[in-house]
């Protein structure tokens, strides 16, 4: 049997990665239909164009792989399509899909253009892969039967049906994979006015009175992504109801999100550890990633994954050949004085 999505906990509020406690609310605020759907404007419109196309031809829609960083909206997407379309979507995870088998049940039990989501598809097995090409190319799959001499290939027809990969590392897609896809899409994170908007959409289906300050509040502390944005909306619910009225003002929300330890521009603690100790246990940098997790007790892969594409991004962080170097930006922030030659120790920074 292939499971369905399986997430793991991780108790950082700030954590683009969905969380067990997402799931049932995540499902309720997603939107339906792409008119619902906000920001990614450039996105919406391209798929407009060929969901519609595809739908006057009776055709289904070609193959489409989104990417981004995690909690944009690639799930949701994908939902939304298969509402567009009509059509049933199935779901699962590269992960979930461990031999060619399991893959093979899938793409049998499909209906006439039917749309398969594939979450981290970039984890997918060579083997997986391998029965995934002519799949997608030709709308067929080979099964191979029996073993040794008397082994035999036998050539299954599929129905006519859409593929939609998600990925966080698009990177790491193979040439041959990615090369089949004949619609690909990046998004992008949301401006901080898109973001006011999806806190106050969820805060009228989840029924939390929200005045627009209060999600400006929020908005501009979520670090771009929708996910967070709607999590932090549920942490700043439970500070207004027990401090406040139940309302969420600009006041509540400024309180409560700093008593989470989450500034205004959306550090938290774990951002504001790492960069202090790069500026003080290591004069500003560089110094190697492992270590650095080392000093603070963090895995490298947390602060590679989710603190450092943040902090890139502000300009607080920069990578070096020898190591990762805090920046100008990133001593005048934390109130630290910065050295004349702070953010270019090696005069070889990468952002």
């Amino acid at each position: 049997m292939i499971e369905t999505e399986e997430f793991e906990f991780s108790p950082r509020v700030l954590s683009p990665e969905e969380t067990m406690d997402d799931g049932d609310i995540e499902l309720t605020l997603r939107p339906q239909t792409l008119h619902d759907y906000v920001g990614q404007e450039k996105v919406k419109e391209n798929l407009a164009i060929y969901i519609e196309a595809a739908k006057r031809r009776g055709e289904p829609l070609d193959h489409v792989l989104l990417y981004g960083p995690p909690g944009l909206g690639k799930t949701t997407l994908s939902g939304i399509i298969a509402h567009e379309l009509g059509v049933n979507l199935r779901v699962t995870t590269g992960p979930a899909i461990e031999k060619p088998g399991d893959l093979v049940a899938l793409l049998t039990s499909l209906s006439d253009n039917d749309v398969l989501f594939i979450d981290e598809i970039h984890r997918l097995s060579r083997a997986v892969e391998e029965i995934l090409y002519p799949a997608l190319e030709d709308r067929v799959i080979d099964i191979i039967i029996g073993k040794g001499p008397s082994a035999r290939s036998i050539r299954m027809d599929l129905k006519p049906f859409t593929l939609i990969g998600a990925t966080t590392r698009a990177g790491q897609l193979s040439s041959p994979l990615r090369d089949r896809f004949g619609v690909i899409q990046r998004l992008e994170l949301y401006t901080k006015e898109q973001l006011c908007d999806i806190i106050r959409r969820s805060a009228m289906i989840l029924g939390i009175p929200c005045e627009t300050d209060g999600a400006m509040e929020i908005a501009g502390r979520a670090r771009g992504t929708p996910r967070i944005a709607n999590r932090l909306l549920k942490r700043v619910r439970d500070f207004a109801d027990v401090m406040g009225n139940g309302q969420i003002t600009q006041q509540i929300a400024s309180i409560a999100l700093s008593r989470l330890e989450i500034d205004e521009l959306g550090l938290d603690s774990l951002d504001r550890r790492m960069l202090t100790m790069i500026i003080k246990g290591y004069a500003g940098g560089p110094v190697g990633l492992d270590t650095l997790a080392a000093a603070i007790g963090e895995e490298s892969v947390t602060l590679e994954d989710v603190c450092e594409p943040f902090l890139m991004q502000l300009g607080f962080l920069g990578r070096t050949p020898r190591g990762r170097v805090a920046t100008a930006l990133a001593y005048e922030h934390l109130g630290f004085k910065a050295p004349e030659n702070s953010g270019g120790n090696d005069g070889q920074l990468t952002f």
